[in-house]
């Protein structure tokens, strides 16, 4: 199937303004599964949409996870394919009572957000926007977050599941959907039923720029420092008291200033990033997430973290500490390796979408990091959402659309060369 073969017709903008209104907000600090429950009324939602295209199956469970399956239509055995977004939005800005706009027939400058004209969206921060004059340009109304990470991804899946059932010359294997909370706090897949979900392969669509695969993320650990200091009474505590606050500032103190850090990184440079830094006189923590696309690039980074908290204790001979390290994630190129065919198929789609595919690596994390060391292999395709986390989130009209095509031809491409 080419682009030129099939006659596309487009609701995902008209969905993207219905879903991004919900607010889907996750809480790092719940221990619940959904952590906010106002997730699930975006689920429900779905849910009624899919139940509505004659997806049978769809349901929310009772974790806020969505599970939805179109049939296969072709009599060849084609592996099951899973496309996945998460539901949430990051806890870094507001999403609540969001206001969306569109700028339409965009002519390049400055893009003023009405309800706070202090936000600007500015092709100096966003060099993307060279490449959309004459697009349309979905923005919030700059007193909160707009959604597009990742109700852009969702509106797409939806979009193109529609257009699968209502298109049923397009042949393709059996098509998963699912839909999780919590990504952002990083425990979107952790109460997912693969067993259930029955797919062979997944693709995240949680990019940003159109035309954009990635099958490399971050490797991450968590690590958290905990010093025990001397207490003293401070009328008389020369030369006896010993400050786990001023030991825990002067171990961050001493991490590095020119490399390192996410300020003074990019490309495939890791990081060594202080998250939170608590205690008291006689206690402090300090807690890290430590980044980096090889394994050992992570060890090397909380050596060095080791190395500089040894340091430092040297000048407080009567105070200890601790280092704990936690395995987060894994750089996912280890297992999609393995699936060549899995990148190719997609290379194939986006190519077929109308666009030029650039291969690349993700500086952070998704589902999909988690999902391919859970027995899933998945990279993750564009969405079109830019700057997100932020009130001068956006996303372009026509770059939804193309990653709605891209999934299409995605399906039908796994079916031709079964």
């Amino acid at each position: 199937m080419s682009e030129s073969t099939v006659k596309f017709t487009h609701n995902v903008t008209a969905r993207f303004l219905r879903y991004v209104v919900i607010d889907t907000q996750s809480d790092p600090t719940s221990p619940t599964c959904p952590s906010t429950e106002k997730q699930k009324d975006l689920g429900r939602l779905l849910v009624r949409e899919l139940l509505e295209m004659g997806v049978a199956d769809a349901h929310l469970d009772e974790h806020g996870y969505v599970y939805a399956t179109i049939p296969a239509n072709t009599s060849r055995q084609v592996p099951v394919i899973c496309f996945c977004s998460h539901m949430d939005t990051s806890p870094d800005c507001s999403g609540t009572n969001v206001k969306p706009q569109i700028v339409r027939n965009y002519q390049g400058g400055d893009i003023v957000l009405p309800g706070d004209p202090s936000q600007v969206i500015r092709p100096a921060d966003n060099p993307a926007l060279a490449d959309q004059i004459g697009n349309d340009i979905v923005t919030s109304d700059g007193t909160t977050l707009l959604g597009a990470d990742n109700k852009a991804g969702v509106a797409e899946i939806m979009d193109a599941a529609e257009f699968l059932l209502k298109n049923p010359q397009i042949k393709h294997g059996a098509i998963k959907i699912l839909f999780t909370p919590d990504e952002e706090i990083g425990r979107g897949v952790d109460k997912a039923d693969l067993k259930k979900l029955g797919a062979d392969f997944a693709y995240t669509i949680d990019g940003e720029t159109a035309g954009h695969i990635e099958d490399e993320t971050f490797s991450a650990d968590g690590a958290v420092i905990t010093i025990e200091g001397v207490s003293a009474h401070p009328g008389f505590a020369k030369g006896k008291m010993e400050h786990a606050i001023k030991i825990a500032s002067r171990i961050v103190e001493r991490l590095p200033k020119d490399t390192c850090s996410p300020e003074t990184t990019d490309g495939r440079d890791g990081f060594l990033h202080p998250i939170s830094i608590s205690g008291a006189l006689e206690r402090a923590t300090v807690s890290f997430i430590v980044r980096d696309f090889t394994d050992a690039g992570l060890k090397e980074k909380e050596d060095l973290l080791e190395s500089i908290a040894r340091d430092v204790m040297k000048d407080f001979p009567h105070s200890t500490y601790r280092l704990e390290v936690k395995p987060q994630y894994r750089n996912m190129k280890q297992v999609v390796d393995r699936h060549p065919e899995m990148i190719d198929n997609a290379l194939e789609a986006i190519r077929r979408a109308g666009l030029k595919p650039v291969k690349g690596s993700i500086r952070g994390g998704t589902d999909g990091s988690r999902l391919s060391f859970m027995g899933l292999p998945c990279p993750n395709i564009f969405a079109g959402e830019h700057a997100f986390h932020s009130r001068t989130e956006w996303v372009s009209v026509q770059d939804m659309e193309a990653a709605v095509r891209t999934i299409v031809h995605l399906a039908a491409i796994w079916e031709e060369r079964a």
